[in-house]
């Protein structure tokens, strides 16, 4: 196990006049399960491989256990890589290529015996360690390239998309398994993944990147709950966070944001933090969850009424999703329901808005603003 840490890591490449990664500063603690999220060409395995030692720097440093490891070629660093692809041995089967690693690093053999069948149990591997690659399923290729990482025992796991080649149902059976490894084992991981789901279930903290740069960082509830600013209030959540554009108004004290023919009174006096916006555009977001199709239990109070003609219902089985469009303005938004709805294509409805659960943003920075 170890402590991880990038301080302004920068990577241009040869070929590029732009920086892949720019100022990339964070670090995992002793133990910790860090995602790195985005979506593809953020740089998230860029970073992922600077600190294996498969890319060169730029500029900024990569530590470990505050030793500055730029320079230590990868084979030292004492981290396990499992990729996307795999990357098994064909012509092995799954003893040798669990064992190949420690046969390179002269571990005895009654020890990498010991090891690799440690490591085969775990992952109930054991019926399969005669097998080649080709005789297993996705599944349980997955789980040897895991395994071939364990079986070293590294300070830090270091995952690129590993669940990406399954199917869905086997996506969630090898997460969970990967889930109980990790706090079983114990050891420093990074993973990457452009799967909100992935990044919501399985992270202590999720460190989120767009262009090369950290949007921001924090547990799964707090960056889903508290985005800092409209791209990650878009990428987490599915669907996406509906984003409307209205402007600030003042009400005896209480901040309202008129957005088409609807009046939102935000709960609360007016927050020093919005006062300068009065009068001026803002951007909303709304959680598909926190709209609904009758009054909130809470009553009057926390709620808002919005105007809307459905546009589509879509029946999911456990939820209904309705397609609104907010009367007087043709913009459109998503509200997520329970598993009835005597709604239908074409209606003109009212839906009810959780006041407390909105989101403000500034149309210029787009980052959050902090009215609550």
């Amino acid at each position: 196990m170890a402590l991880l840490a990038l301080d302004r890591v920068n990577k241009r490449y040869e070929s590029g006049n732009e920086l892949a990664v720019r100022d990339v500063s964070f670090a995992v603690a002793d133990g910790e399960f860090m995602v790195l999220l985005g979506p593809s060409g953020c740089g998230k395995t860029s970073v992922l491989r600077m600190i294996a030692g498969l890319e060169p720097i730029t500029s900024g440093t990569v530590s470990i256990d505050g030793r500055v490891v730029n320079q230590v070629p990868a084979k030292d660093r004492d981290i396990a890589m499992v990729f996307q692809s795999y990357a098994l041995y064909p012509h092995m089967n799954v003893y040798d290529n669990l064992a190949f690693g420690l046969r390179r690093r002269g571990v005895r053999p009654v020890e990498r015996d010991r090891r690799v069948r440690n490591t085969a149990s775990k992952l109930q591997l054991t019926p399969m360690l005669r097998r080649k690659p080709y005789e297993l399923s996705g599944g349980q290729r997955q789980r040897v390239a895991l395994g071939r990482a364990m079986v070293r025992d590294p300070k830090v796991f270091l995952f690129d998309e590993p669940l990406s080649n399954l199917d869905a149902a086997l996506r969630v059976t090898t997460r969970n398994e990967l889930i109980r490894l990790q706090k079983e084992l114990g050891t420093t991981t990074i993973y990457v993944t452009h799967d909100q789901v992935e990044a919501m279930t399985m992270g202590h903290r999720i460190c989120i990147m767009n262009q090369g740069i950290v949007v921001q960082i924090g547990s799964p509830l707090e960056v889903y709950r508290r985005p800092a600013n409209t791209f990650v209030a878009r990428f987490l959540g599915n669907p996406q966070m509906n984003l409307l554009t209205g402007r600030l108004d003042a009400n005896g004290g209480c901040g309202v944001m008129l957005v088409a023919d609807a009046a939102i009174t935000l709960p609360g006096l007016l927050s020093p933090a919005l006062a300068p916006y009065i009068g001026r555009p803002l951007i909303i977001g709304i959680r598909p969850e926190d709209l609904y199709e009758s009054q909130l239990p809470d009553g009057e109070g926390r709620a808002a009424r919005l105007p809307v003609r459905v546009i589509a219902v879509e029946p999911l089985g456990a939820e209904i999703l309705l397609m609104l469009s907010l009367g007087g303005s043709g913009e459109e938004l998503v509200a997520r329901i329970g598993r009835d709805t005597a709604l239908h294509s074409g209606d003109q409805t009212t839906v009810f808005l959780d006041t407390a659960a909105v989101h403000l943003f500034d149309p210029v920075t787009t980052q959050a603003i902090a009215w609550a």
